[in-house]
């Protein structure tokens, strides 16, 4: 039988200098979408997440996504190895200068190259490099590749909240 119940861990980092990064292998290219086209995070969204069930957002309409993705509250980062997507994340600025990794994932054919550690020490370092922020977070769940949590903690964000949710 299933688990009746799924956890979700929240990850925050307060000065730049807890970061432990891991540099991004040659093989691997990293571009900010300077040009916002929701159609384009609306497919990195499923591309990464339908391996992990994200779902929160297949009921956004055309114009949730526009808002979103075009405000300056937004800014996405795609990486690419050998010509194709291998990842992709989203940065989100909060009102209390908290920037969040809003969305953060490799697609199924780049997990186990040793991607993740590298691609995430590129969205922790963005997310500070962005004016005015003052504290980094993340949110990861059961659903996600089991090694999420670890990479979290491992490129130095603490866990500051855990939440149990019904399924």
């Amino acid at each position: 039988m299933g688990s009746t119940h799924y956890k979700t861990t929240f990850l925050e980092m307060r000065l730049p200098s807890a970061q432990k990064p891991v540099p991004l292998p040659a093989e691997l290219t990293v571009v900010e979408c300077e040009e916002p086209q929701y159609q384009f995070n609306r497919f990195l969204y499923n591309l990464v997440g339908a391996e992990w069930q994200w779902g929160d957002l297949d009921d956004w309409s055309d114009e949730q996504w526009r808002e979103v993705v075009e405000s300056n509250s937004l800014r996405t980062w795609v990486a690419y190895y050998r010509g194709s997507i291998a990842g992709y994340y989203e940065l989100f600025k909060h009102a209390d200068n908290a920037t969040e990794i809003r969305y953060f994932g490799l697609v199924r054919t780049c997990i186990g190259k040793g991607f993740g550690g590298p691609l995430l020490s590129h969205a922790i370092q963005s997310a500070w490099d962005w004016n005015t922020t003052e504290r980094v977070w993340v949110h990861t769940c059961t659903f996600d590749h089991p090694n999420a949590l670890a990479n979290y903690i491992a490129r130095g964000l603490s866990v500051y909240r855990e939440e149990t949710t019904p399924l």
